[in-house]
């Protein structure tokens, strides 16, 4: 094990234990800790991904503040780092975020240009182990146990020339958290950001959790920490002095793995495949809509979109979730499930609509969703049988639309309900 710092900008290993800037290109970003070069578990977080991606592609924008999100009624999707000294937060409410930073650009969401970077750092990561595991778009769990051989070098010196890589190839930065185990490693990852490397060892662990918000460990949301602070515990330190029967009454049957969480273990394997769980597709309206004649051709619109993501997956789903929010925030979802597998759009609009024509009453909705879920292959979807053979027609009819659209782009044929004036 080698106590050295060394630096994450040119990598050269200092040869004093105490310097503060590295003597071969004079950067200050040196990497030292105790436990640097026994540690091999890693959460990567791409630095506000889809503000960075946007800032990449226009070096206008670089020293201007950047939110990305879709209209006053909608909610921020990213804000760079300069969007959050004012103030701006993911899932704030645009209204809100404009009046914290009037001044910001403001940017639509660009879905397919952020999915491709991903893919991209996705590979870069792919190349460093297989054990990946996606947690979203921009971020990831990855464990290099064993692969200093391979890579001529620690899990940590690895890491540090993959955030290089990703800088110079793709263009946009990273942070990294590296521990003993997933949870620390993502604590990790948020505690120097952007461009931030932290390792949490194992020795550190108990010490540095012990202060922490009891919020910090996931499961514990706003509401448990509600139940918690009514019997004393805001802190990690405190969590670990109760007994496990007033955990259970504040925290239900996950109150041992919370506790366990609380000195720092945690023994989930890094799994390199995810399952999906669901597909689906949403908008949030300019202004709230509250007709079922409004509401309908929208849904149908989104199913399409359903659609065009279940082909392109192989998947079907089993079941249709509506999703509504209304003009208060409130959530609202329905589901039908247990009918035969499917990836067309009409197949998935038409239990959506009867629950959506159920929840039309009069409220005034803000956002509406549709998902397809309990998702399994598509290989035996839609093939309809001897009482029903109109499924096979749909089938029919999509494909023939969809080779249409795929030539001639997806606003080439519409059906009539998407014509119809609101």
């Amino acid at each position: 094990m080698n106590d050295a710092p060394f630096c994450r900008d040119c990598l050269t290993i200092s040869a004093s234990l105490l310097a503060e800037r590295c003597k071969a290109c004079g950067s200050p970003r040196l990497l030292r800790h105790k436990e640097r070069d026994s540690l091999s578990i890693t959460h990567v977080d791409c630095d506000a991904f889809f503000a960075a991606v946007e800032k990449r592609d226009d070096p206008s924008l670089a020293d201007k503040p950047v939110i990305i999100g879709g209209g006053k009624r909608g909610v921020v999707s990213t804000a760079c780092y300069m969007a959050r000294i004012y103030g701006v937060r993911s899932a704030m409410p645009m209204f809100q975020a404009l009046k914290l930073c009037p001044h910001a650009t403001v940017i639509k969401p660009n879905g397919e240009k952020y999915s491709k970077a991903g893919r991209e750092v996705r590979q870069l990561m792919l190349e460093l182990t297989p054990l990946v595991e996606p947690v979203s778009i921009d971020e990831a769990f990855l464990d290099l146990t064993g692969t200093e051989r391979l890579h001529h070098g620690s899990p940590a010196l690895t890491l540090a020339r993959f955030a290089r890589k990703v800088e110079n190839e793709i263009g946009i930065s990273i942070s990294v958290g590296l521990s003993y185990n997933k949870f620390l490693a993502k604590i990790a990852s948020d505690l120097q950001k952007p461009r931030g490397f932290s390792i949490i060892g194992r020795v550190e662990a108990a010490d540095f959790l012990a202060d922490k918000p009891v919020g910090i460990i996931p499961g514990i949301g706003a509401s448990a920490q509600a139940r918690l602070a009514k019997v004393g515990v805001t802190q990690i330190a405190h969590l670990r002095g109760v007994e496990l029967k007033t955990l259970f009454e504040a925290l239900g049957r996950d109150s041992q793995r919370l506790s366990r969480l609380a000195w720092g273990e945690d023994h989930r394997k890094v799994i390199s495949e995810r399952e999906t769980k669901s597909i689906s597709a949403e908008t949030t309206f300019e202004t709230d809509l509250r007709s079922f004649d409004e509401l309908e051709p929208i849904l149908w619109r989104l199913a399409e979109k359903v659609s065009r993501r279940l082909k392109k997956s192989g998947l079907a789903g089993r079941s249709v979730t509506l999703k509504l929010k209304d003009k208060d925030f409130r959530l609202i979802t329905r589901t039908r499930s247990g009918f035969a597998p499917t990836q067309l759009a009409a197949r998935l609009f038409d239990p959506a609509r009867q629950l959506l024509k159920a929840s039309c009453d009069g409220t005034a909705f803000r956002l509406i969703g549709i998902g397809a879920a309990d998702l399994c292959d598509a290989v035996d979807a839609d093939k309809g049988d001897l009482a029903d053979q109109s499924v096979v027609r749909q089938a029919h009819m999509e494909a023939a639309i969809d080779k249409i659209r795929d030539k001639f782009g997806v606003g080439a044929l519409q059906k009539g309900i998407v014509l119809r004036k609101n």
